[in-house]
């Protein structure tokens, strides 16, 4: 792969109905319906609504035999209005329903973690080499048939891994790890590339972008050492709502898109399926306009290590580099002063002036040549002021510089002047590739200058900023180059949401925590709950406490895996009741769902760390 040229990654077609996936297709969108599999209208109605809104592939949950027979129903209410779309069955715990469901829906998603296995206890289970072999051959004895019944019924399958239900058996050799991910993944297409079944459709998701980031990269990478082309699902699963579940989905999603990798792809929102639609089509569609860009001449360098990155070693110049988090930069040029406190900036670049009224606890960046070297204001040097940079005796100083600007006169300055932070600035179509390719000139160069990524907007729409900002930046975070980021945007959003957007960006990719995290589920015909009402009412009563993680989830079936890092968990446990868990252990069992949320922040003020609004 090509860290800085972006091209998709080959893969072999797949059959699903009458809309191929992988190969010279286009990356396909889809969503998951959230009513019941035996309401046959509401079914239909709602997978109009996702096809009406761009969505190419409909899934619905298919919890027993009859919801599984039901599909026939909704195959046949949708065919009848002009409806063609295919319909994927979600299948979890029972193999039996993914025999019925393979007859009636295109394709058939089915997780390793539980298809034979029993569902994940957390327990410590021990298995001898032989034992775990068995397994195996329980897994190969069943599947088997399973797949013969897709090939008769010309039905893909899509293997679907989620971070939140592995196994206790690849627990057992393997642990919660990416690694234990992808073998989950691989013990399933090693048989169906036995049994010559090509018609495969890989996810493997997380809500922990960095692992679901890492997995894909180690999967992808194990596929193709073992000659294996299958096109790739993405996802973060549990993304949440709102700008958060779209800035996570977009940093998780678009950091793989963008170094080619991904076929077809959810937003999982906890909101309304077809909202996810519009998500969807325009993180794809921005990532595509980097097709046939002009070619980046980027070395990647010896030291890293794209299939498990860790943090670029660099100085820690004042609060910047080094073990520090990453900064948040913003720019007020415009004389407008306003700071949302909970996600206000490390420093402002004020261009040539500063502003009237400076804010407290705020540091101020001005143009080199008219900086004075007033008290809480810092040098900003373009790669033409050098010999300034010279004569300038500042601890700290900031150089705005493209790639395609790194002389070997920079790259002797840089050396000298160990206090300067990078501005990394690209105009090109492709500019992670850019701005990759300057991180890694400087790591082959041993400079260890921080970098802090400019990126340049111009959008009217606060959705469209936070897709695209956050696309560009997943892969820097997630390859360990980010030492802080610079959005600057120039349509007329307020400065507020441009910050919160930056500041959003860096607690997505975990590094850099300024908020509550919510990991909730999209919701589907499982859940056993309002899950939108109840999302609003707990973000209501918490959003003010910092750095706490919560899990809201549907249902069982990732719920306890998926916010196993989480502080607490609030999970659907039957009709009406809800389970609360203190990070994996269940506190509390069937709670009335009208008592819940209070029940939660007891839980939450129990362990000390509840704080009251100011």
């Amino acid at each position: 792969m090509d860290l800085f040229n972006y091209s998709r990654r080959e893969t072999s077609e797949v059959n699903i109905g009458a809309v191929p996936l992988g190969g010279a297709n286009p990356i396909r969108i889809q969503s998951m319906t959230n009513t019941s599999t035996q309401d046959t209208e509401a079914c239909v109605e709602q997978a109009k609504r996702i096809v009406d809104a761009g969505g190419e592939y409909v899934r619905l949950t298919t919890q027993g035999i009859k919801e599984a027979e039901n599909l026939m129903n909704i195959n046949i209410g949708l065919r009848s209005q002009g409806y063609m779309v295919p319909l994927v069955a979600d299948v979890h715990f029972n193999p039996k329903v993914a025999d019925v469901a393979a007859q009636y829906a295109e394709k058939v998603r089915i997780n390793p973690g539980n298809y034979v296995d029993p569902g994940r206890t957390f327990k410590q289970l021990e298995y001898t080499d032989e034992e775990y072999a068995q397994e195996l051959q329980k897994i190969r004895d069943r599947f088997i048939p399973f797949l013969n019944i897709c090939k008769e019924n010309h039905t893909a399958i899509r293997i679907g891994v989620n971070h939140g239900s592995l196994s206790d058996r690849i627990m057992s050799r393997y642990g919660d790890t990416p690694e234990g991910m992808v073998e989950s993944c691989m013990e399933f297409l090693r048989i169906c590339v036995d049994e010559k079944f090509k018609d495969v459709v890989i996810s493997i998701k997380a809500s922990n972008t960095v692992v679901m980031v890492k997995t894909v990269r180690l999967l992808v990478a194990l596929m193709e050492k073992e000659g294996m082309t299958f096109p790739l699902h993405l996802g973060v699963t549990e993304a949440g709502d709102g700008e958060d579940g779209r800035i996570k989905s977009a940093l998780g999603i678009g950091a793989l898109l963008a170094d080619g990798l991904g076929d077809t792809i959810r937003v999982s929102l906890s909101e309304e399926p077809e909202a996810e639609i519009p998500v969807a089509r325009k993180l794809v569609d921005y990532i595509l306009t980097r097709q046939d860009h002009p070619y980046i001449p980027g070395i990647e360098t010896p030291e890293f290590n794209y299939l498990s990155p860790t943090r670029r070693e660099t100085n820690a110049i004042r609060n910047i580099g080094g073990n520090h988090l990453p900064v948040v930069l913003a720019d007020r040029m415009d004389g407008k002063t306003e700071v949302n406190p909970q996600f206000t900036p490390d420093y402002i670049y004020a261009g040539r002036e500063l502003p009237a009224i400076r804010e407290a606890n705020v540091e101020y960046i001005l143009d080199a040549d008219v900086w004075t070297g007033e008290e809480g204001t810092w040098p900003a040097f373009n790669y033409s002021q050098l010999p300034l940079m010279g004569m300038c005796q500042a601890e700290l100083k900031f150089l705005f510089m493209p790639y395609m600007a790194q002389t070997d006169e920079v790259i002797a300055c840089l050396k000298t002047h160990p206090e300067v932070v990078i501005i990394s600035q690209s105009n090109h179509p492709n500019r992670i590739g850019e701005h990759r390719a300057l991180v890694h000139q400087l790591m082959s160069e041993g400079l260890k200058n921080p970098v802090i990524f400019f990126q340049h907007y111009q959008e009217e729409d606060a959705e469209d900023l936070q897709i695209k900002a956050a696309a560009d930046m997943g892969a820097l975070i997630f390859d360990g180059l980010c030492d802080g980021i610079f959005l600057f945007n120039q349509g007329l959003l307020p400065h507020a949401i441009v910050d919160a957007t930056a500041f959003g960006i860096l607690q997505a990719g975990r590094i850099r925590t300024s908020k509550t995290e919510y990991i909730s589920c999209p919701g589907c015909g499982r859940t056993l709950f309002n899950l939108q009402s109840t999302i609003a009412r707990i973000k209501e009563a918490t959003s003010h406490l910092k750095g706490l993680k919560i899990g809201i989830m549907g249902c069982i079936v990732n719920g306890p895996g998926e916010m196993a890092d989480a502080d607490y968990g609030y999970v659907g446990a039957g009709r009406g009741k809800v389970s609360l868990y203190k990070q994996k252990e269940c506190i509390e069992k069937n709670i009335p769902e009208e008592e819940a949320v209070e029940k939660l922040i007891e839980l939450i003020k129990a362990n000390g760390d509840y704080t009251e609004q100011k």
